[in-house]
């Protein structure tokens, strides 16, 4: 990858990783740092850019060579441009070499698949125009009903209750219940995939056996489609001039299930968090300084739900960053330091308010094409849940709050709350057309008790004759009228011999209808 004396890779070169609370721990040959291991990434990159500038030479799991890519320009350039870099791992050194294993905790994410992601070329724009089209059929107004009804049903499950983890029992079920929806599975839903979804992302042992519930799911999802197409994302997937396979569609539905999933329950996750431990955040959305998706917004930039995504591999000698990148070698996307790359946002607490070109959904060919949904999802189910739970506030000290990080993302592991109970809420119920009651009049309204001086004193109505009109005014509220003054019966602007009526005597007028 770059000067030998930089990455030395070879057998030779290893040496037993030091104990932890050493202060050599975390790092690796050549005195490069093992991303797996630091205690703190954010601050790991901090000093990877002090250090090396834009582009950082690190390693993964089995001191594997990469580099992490740390400025925003240099992120961009990279996404952007499909000529040097490629999404394709068959093309990375160590994978053909045979340094990554088959068994390599990163090989679920590194693993070549068919996929419109993992694909460059026509290939690229068949399988990627495919989704495209299908999410273009998604109606977002039918889309933001389904989360509000979904978070009404979640909120039910905890609101008598005056306590939840915003983590397990909201975060992680609403994306779920509503792409399972999108999909056009929605029997599927339940706590087992929810879980499923989880496990595989963690890699644990059962992680394979998760991958393949889920994938169960999703095959008996597209034979259904296949039989008898209807208006969902799979019908549209299954019925695209692209053609794709019942293979082809199962992996790509598995990779919008998925990503959608957990980048959409972090987003939640962290959005929430904000709202209950930063008394500023929370005003200004109290205040109307802020909008819901002003909120999510912000926590997009501040903590992406991905941190990186690897890889991208370059498949040429290029430079970049200022570094000498081989052909062969491996990059990890760094969303979260480009988000705060000093040269794009020198106060990386500055508030960035209408600025979308954060790197949360990556960016060129293979941007995110379901993002919107991810900001739906978040904006309609923070919205609902506050709405609901006016008086939430987090139920423990902030510095007990824990997250599980990895070098993909950081998961906060719990968020308890506490609120005043509330009732359960009928979320099927319809819009009741029932007019609702005219309010009465306001009963004392200071301006109305008071005569203008230049006002003539009001004379009694004259009598009606027999050609008189049979409509009777409504009285005025007593306390409209002044003691001693009788309402009036005049019909016209005038009063009985002609002279202008005050300003009291239009208001009441006014105010009586007519």
């Amino acid at each position: 990858m770059t000067s030998e004396s930089q990455f030395l890779t070879g057998p030779d070169d290893r040496m037993p990783a030091p104990p932890p609370g050493c202060p050599a721990h975390g790092i690796g040959p050549g005195g490069l740092h093992r991303l797996h291991e630091a205690p703190d990434l954010r601050a790991l990159y901090e000093q990877l850019r002090e250090k090396y500038g834009p582009v950082a030479p690190v390693l993964l799991h089995d001191d594997v060579p990469m580099w992490v890519v740390l400025g925003h320009a240099e992120n961009l350039h990279m996404v952007r441009t499909p000529s040097h870099f490629t999404r394709d791992s068959r093309v990375w050194t160590p994978l053909k070499d045979g340094m990554v294993k088959p068994d390599h905790p990163l090989m679920p994410h590194i693993a070549w698949q068919p996929i419109c992601s993992h694909a460059e070329g026509e290939e690229h724009k068949r399988l990627r125009a495919a989704v495209t089209a299908a999410m273009v059929t998604i109606d977002h107004r039918s889309l933001r009903r389904t989360i509000g009804r979904a978070t009404q049903l979640l909120v039910n499950r905890f609101c008598e209750t005056g306590r939840a983890d915003l983590v397990d029992q909201f975060a992680e079920h609403l994306p779920m219940a509503v792409m399972c929806d999108v999909l056009g599975m929605p029997e599927e839903y339940n706590d087992r995939i929810v879980q499923a979804a989880r496990d595989m992302l963690k890699g644990t042992q059962t992680a394979i056996a998760s991958n393949e519930y889920i994938m169960g799911c999703l095959r008996r999802l597209v034979a259904r489609r296949r039989a008898r197409p209807d208006e969902d994302f799979t019908s549209h997937l299954v019925e695209h001039p692209a053609g794709l396979s019942d293979d082809e569609v199962a992996q790509h539905l598995r990779l919008v299930l998925i990503a959608s999933y957990e980048a959409t329950a972090n987003l939640l996750a962290n959005t929430l968090r904000r709202v209950l431990t930063d008394p500023g955040f929370r005003a200004q959305l109290n205040g109307g300084q802020m909008t819901v998706p002003q909120a999510v917004e912000q926590s997009l930039w501040d903590e992406p739900p991905f941190s990186t995504i690897l890889g991208y591999f370059a498949k040429q000698e290029t430079e970049l960053g200022g570094q000498r990148i081989r052909a062969g070698d491996g990059l990890l996307l760094g969303i979260a330091p480009a988000n705060v790359d000093p040269r794009l946002r020198p106060d990386p607490t500055a508030d960035m308010m209408g600025n979308r070109s954060h790197l949360a959904f990556s960016g060129g060919p293979h941007e995110c094409p379901g993002q919107d949904i991810g900001r739906a999802i978040a904006d309609v189910g923070v919205d609902k849940l506050l709405m609901r739970l006016t008086d939430v506030q987090l139920d423990c000290a902030e510095e007990e709050l824990r997250w599980t990080e990895s070098i993909a993302s950081q998961h906060l592991v719990e968020l308890p709350v506490r609120f005043t109970p509330q009732p359960q809420q009928d979320v099927m119920s319809q819009p009741s057309h029932t007019p609702m009651p005219v309010p009465q009049p306001r009963a004392a309204w200071e301006i109305s008790t008071v005569r203008a001086e230049s006002e003539p004193p009001a004379e009694a109505p004259a009598p009606q004759g027999a050609g008189s009109p049979a409509r009777q005014p409504w009285p005025a509220p007593p306390d409209l009228v002044p003691p001693g003054v009788a309402p009036s019966a005049g019909t016209g602007e005038a009063g009985e011999h002609g002279r202008p009526r005050g300003v009291r005597q239009r208001f009441l007028r006014w105010w009586r209808g007519y």
